[in-house]
């Protein structure tokens, strides 16, 4: 019988952290500690950045990138996208 080794499944519900998508492009065997300094490094960035500024960390809310996007210049982004694939686009407005 062989013991398969490989990276645990993570449930779909639980978020990786912040430094979670660094994590994973690191090479294995770096992968060991390679969590706590990541860690370390995006606290140690947050407390700079308070210390520095002199503000309290605000929480930025769950539609903070939703609404950023201004749709006027999402829909050119994606009307040029479309005619660099070589199709023509006519926009009418919804009724």
């Amino acid at each position: 019988m062989r013991l398969v080794r490989g990276p645990h499944p993570r449930p779909a519900q639980s978020p990786l952290p912040p430094a979670g998508a660094a994590v994973r492009r690191l090479p294995q065997p770096r992968r060991q500690k390679a969590p706590i300094v990541a860690i370390a490094h995006t606290l140690a960035v947050i407390i700079w950045l308070v210390l520095t500024t002199e503000t309290a960390c605000t929480d930025l809310g769950p539609d903070f990138y939703a609404t950023r996007s201004d749709p006027a210049k999402e829909a050119q982004r994606l009307i040029a996208r479309l005619e660099a694939l070589g199709h023509t686009v006519t926009l009418a407005p919804a009724a």
